[in-house]
């Protein structure tokens, strides 16, 4: 039993990182409809399809006990904030074509995650994860130095992704509820965005062609069904064996950005990329000597 529940994991987990890393294959079909109109319908039918699967599957028992709990809302509420920065971010990035600065601040995120560790946590850094992290910085300060340009948009999404773990962390609150609750929280701004540009959206569900509202339905779902994986093998494999996954989105979508969508993978980048891809593999060399250890 233990075993198929590992095994399940491990499915879980890489159809998790799978779904993200294609995941920008469905925002560029909605590439002529502005960012902030694809987020609000993102928030609205992400809570839609929430509610909907929680009558099917339970789950409302612990949202009103969080109810009960005023200081976890307030974390959710700075959460939600947090992860629609990101998600806003990561739509205009992958339809202005920057989807490689994307991959790129997917790859710094465990890099990140660890910083946040030592100074949030009090987690103390293993001499190679230090390497690992000094290596990052190294990356980011010779693109500074040689080029005169920071990879804002891979540090804004590292950067807000790795605070909405930290926090949802704290909150422990499961994947579900936590998504449902935040998607709520965001839903007012979002309904009163749609009903205040109605003639002017640049995609109006009262006019659009069905299959263009299907387009942004689906939003929910590309939302949603990843992150309920990603929850599910969390509660089946170790978080170092979840670790190793987390390359696989921005994987496969460096490779979508250079093969499909050719965007230029020039100098700068590749030397940025080369010291993050070295970083990576000093941290995965660390985490798999530490788990040997144990």
């Amino acid at each position: 039993m233990a075993d198929t529940e590992y095994r399940k994991g491990i499915m879980l987990a890489i159809c998790a990182y799978c779904l993200w890393g294609i995941a920008p294959i469905y925002f560029k079909l909605l590439q002529h409809i502005s960012a902030t109109e694809i987020l609000i319908h993102r928030v609205i039918w992400s809570f839609v399809f929430m509610i909907i699967l929680m009558q099917f599957i339970g789950g409302f028992g612990k949202l009103r006990q969080l109810f009960k709990q005023p200081k976890q809302l307030g974390v959710l509420a700075v959460t939600s904030t947090l992860i629609a920065g990101n998600w806003l971010l990561f739509i205009w990035a992958v339809n202005n074509d920057h989807m490689l600065d994307a991959s790129l601040g997917y790859f710094i995120n465990p890099l990140f995650n660890v910083l946040l560790g030592m100074i949030f946590l009090g987690e103390r850094l293993r001499k190679l994860q230090w390497f690992a992290v000094t290596l990052a910085c190294l990356g980011v300060l010779i693109q500074l130095i040689s080029f005169g340009s920071i990879p804002l948009v891979s540090l804004a999404l590292a950067a807000s992704f790795g605070f909405y773990g930290l926090l949802r962390k704290k909150v422990n609150v499961d994947a579900k509820t936590g998504l449902l609750v935040e998607t709520a929280l965001l839903l007012p701004i979002a309904v009163i965005y749609l009903l205040a540009t109605l003639d002017t959206a640049s995609a109006s569900m009262l006019t659009n062609p069905m299959s263009m509202n299907l387009l942004l339905i689906a939003a929910g779902v590309v939302t949603s069904v990843p992150l309920l994986c990603f929850a599910g093998s969390a509660t089946r494999i170790p978080l170092s064996m979840l670790g190793f996954f987390q390359y696989i989105g921005p994987s496969i979508m460096f490779i979508l950005a250079v093969m499909l969508f050719n965007e230029p993978f020039d100098l700068e980048k590749g030397i940025t990329f080369a010291f993050i891809w070295s970083a990576l593999m000093v941290f995965s060399l660390d985490m798999g000597l530490n788990s040997r250890r144990r």
